[in-house]
C-alpha cells in the first residue's frame, strides 16, 4: 500500500496523543476483530472543544486518521465539530487507499461518540443531535 506524506506525517508524529484529563466526553469506537480501537476525550468550554485528545490501537492509518481528526476539531464549536465526515479526514490525509476508508469512518465515529458521552453527562439526550454511531460494517466483514 502506498500512503501519502500527509498520512506518513500523522503517523510517524501524531498529534494529540493520551488523555485528556477531566474529559467531559469519552468515546470508544472500533473492534478487536478488525483490529482497529479509537478512544477520544474531549474537554468542552462554552460550547467549544478547548482539548481533544486520542488513544488509538490499529494500523498507521487509523493512528493518522485519529491524530488528523483532532486537529480539525481542536477550537470548533461541537456544532462544527459533528459536521466532520470521514470523507473530510480522508481529503486532509490526501487520500487513503480503499482497504483503509474504514479507519476514517472510525474516526468521525469516535468524535460523535466523545460528543454524545459529553451530551450524556449534562442530562441530555445526545441521539437527536448526534445521531445513531453505528458499527462500522468494515469491522463486520
Amino acid at each position: 500500500m502506498v500512503y501519502s506524506k500527509q498520512v506518513m506525517d500523522h503517523f510517524s508524529n501524531p498529534r494529540n496523543v493520551g488523555e485528556v484529563e477531566n474529559a467531559d466526553g469519552v468515546g470508544e469506537v472500533g473492534n478487536a476483530k478488525c483490529g482497529d480501537i479509537m478512544k477520544m476525550s474531549i474537554k468542552v468550554e462554552n460550547g467549544v472543544i478547548e482539548d481533544v485528545k486520542f488513544k488509538t490501537f490499529g494500523c498507521g492509518a487509523a493512528i493518522a486518521t485519529s491524530s488528523i481528526a483532532t486537529e480539525m476539531i481542536r477550537g470548533k464549536s461541537i456544532a462544527d465539530a459533528l459536521k466532520l465526515t470521514n470523507k473530510a479526514v480522508v481529503e486532509a490525509l490526501e487520500g487513503l487507499p480503499p482497504a483503509k476508508i474504514h479507519c476514517s469512518v472510525l474516526a468521525e465515529q469516535a468524535i460523535k461518540a466523545a460528543i454524545s458521552d459529553y451530551y450524556t453527562r449534562q442530562g441530555i439526550d445526545p441521539t437527536p443531535i448526534v445521531g445513531e454511531i453505528g458499527e462500522c460494517d468494515a469491522c463486520h466483514e
